[in-house]
């Protein structure tokens, strides 16, 4: 299984692919969303999550939602927003554009594994 992590933020790309790598993930980067959509292009669909931040340069996370879901190709893919956006416009507006899932910062590993269980990819066990 391949895990996308998009972020603009080095270390919060390196703390969620550290947690994904201990679900069994290996882990792709993007610092924003056009990043990401070459990255998905280029793997030809084998990435099977993406965990997005919202605020970012060149494409926003919300942007990033509403492309990958516009594309068929990627019709598989599993999405959690990963973000500092904490109302419920928000969470309402990245859940309409196709977001799987959403998870505020900060956020444990207890948190982020239980949102990979409820999008459907079990924890590893520890």
């Amino acid at each position: 299984m391949r895990a996308l992590v998009v972020d603009d933020s080095r270390v919060m790309r390196l703390i969620i692919g550290k947690i994904v790598k201990e679900n069994g993930f290996e882990v792709v980067e993007a610092g924003n969303g056009q990043e990401a959509l070459d990255q998905l292009r280029a793997a030809d669909s084998q990435i099977t999550l993406a965990l997005v931040d919202w605020n970012m340069p060149v494409m926003d996370g919300l942007s990033f939602v509403q492309a990958a879901r516009a594309d068929g190709a990627f019709s598989a893919l599993r999405l959690i927003m990963v973000t500092t956006e904490s109302g419920s416009e928000q969470v309402a507006r990245a859940i309409e554009a196709g977001a799987d899932e959403y998870l505020m910062k900060p956020f444990t590993k207890e948190s982020l594994r239980d949102k990979l269980a409820m999008i459907g990819f079990e924890a590893a066990s520890s």
